[in-house]
């Protein structure tokens, strides 16, 4: 217990300081992207200070240095426009010749959005005239700006693996539980049976109407299969070759002596053995399971038809009905964990049996059709 409460510990631990460090990166990129953009906005005040002088140089005059300035920006997008918002120049834009005009207007829209123009003074035959400098975010800024977003995402992400991760061990940890009391509930099961079985050979001695005892045998034996179907819960399920028209016509004809006489049971199969590799406890339990859901659907009234056929690689159990069918649009939710039309049950019944039939003993259950108010036929295939 201790140490589980240590794990949990370290578990938060870890996760804090993980959050920790990525609101440090973030914080850090954020002040690193405003030192950067701060920059960007001295190199093109510096730009403007170049353009300054090179427009009103004399012819003379040493402009050398105002030259490199211009010539060096190489990584800033930006457009000159005259006091008339006339664009006059531009440069580091990858622009196509007869999408001139268009670009280089919404390029110019969008810097209007990101930066404050920078004013150029110069004079002309004693005019002072102004121009406008208007640029956008370099490459490496631009990819920075959204360094940010990528990184919450991964902390978004993060945190949902690490939800899901709680999530799914809550849950192993519910089924372990419920694995547990599966099997010890199988484990007190048996001694009631084991003393049930007892006082069935003490009536036969007393010389009660045989007919009767077998049938009190035959539901404790039942009772005594569904314990062990129990105990199985939770653990890999052995596979044994056996009899499938043996094992099928058990648990039909249990479930036939059962239901209502105006419930028809017809069995039809090879009077031959047919052998494939099942768990006689799982298999019985989804003739059984597919059975009752027939006589669910049909309401206790109708016709109740398993087919047994087999070919060289395998044995195919169709089960059919006469009741009220599946709606197609509900025929690939049946099996799904959870779904069900009746107003009681769990709707776990379906989604077990195709896992027993294609995970336990790789073979495939399925509707091989259905039609309203006429009835629904189930097939199972398994490897001989």
């Amino acid at each position: 217990m201790a140490s589980h409460k240590n794990s949990q510990i370290i578990r938060w631990v870890v996760i804090i300081t993980s959050f920790i460090i990525v609101a440090l990166i973030l914080w850090n990129t954020y002040d690193f992207f405003k030192k950067f953009k701060t920059e960007e906005r001295a190199k093109m005040e510096i730009l403007a200070k170049a353009y300054e002088r090179f427009s009103t140089a004399d012819l003379d005059a040493e402009i050398s240095l105002e030259s490199k300035i211009i010539g060096n920006n190489h990584n800033i997008p930006m457009i000159i426009t005259n006091e008339k918002d006339s664009i006059t120049e531009w440069s580091n834009l990858d622009i196509e010749k007869s999408k001139e005009s268009k670009f280089l207007q919404k390029q110019l829209s969008i810097m209007k959005g990101q930066n404050k123009p920078i004013i150029i003074n110069y004079t002309l035959d004693n005019d002072v005239f102004m121009s406008y400098i208007y640029y956008r975010d370099s490459d490496l800024l631009t990819k920075l700006k959204y360094y940010p977003v990528a990184l919450i995402l991964i902390l978004f992400l993060f945190a949902s693996v690490i939800y899901l991760f709680f999530k799914s061990n809550k849950v192993a940890e519910q089924n372990k539980l419920w694995t547990g009391m599966a099997k010890e509930t199988a484990h007190q099961i048996g001694t009631p049976l084991s003393s049930l079985l007892g006082w069935i050979e003490i009536l036969r001695l007393e010389n009660t109407d045989e007919d009767t005892v077998k049938e009190i045998e035959n539901d404790v034996y039942r009772l005594n299969t569904i314990a062990e179907r129990f105990s199985k819960i939770g653990s890999i399920p052995i596979l044994k070759k056996l009899d499938i028209v043996y094992a099928t016509i058990s648990s039909f004809n249990y479930l036939k002596s059962r239901s209502s006489k105006q419930v028809e049971f017809i069995f039809n199969a090879p009077k031959k053995e047919i052998f494939s590799n099942i768990n006689l406890q799982l298999f019985s339990w989804v003739i059984e399971n597919l059975v009752k859901n027939a006589i669910d659907a049909m309401e206790g009234k109708g016709k109740i038809e398993l087919h047994i056929t087999d070919n060289e690689k395998n044995v195919n159990i169709t089960i059919s009905d006469t009741g009220k069918g599946i709606p197609k649009k509900i025929q690939q939710q049946i099996f799904s964990p959870g779904f069900t039309t009746k107003k009681r049950g769990w709707g776990l019944g379906l989604s077990l049996a195709k896992r027993i039939i294609e995970d336990y003993h790789n073979g495939k259950i399925s509707v091989l059709k259905s039609e309203i108010n006429k009835g629904s036929t189930f097939a199972i295939s398994l490897k001989k």
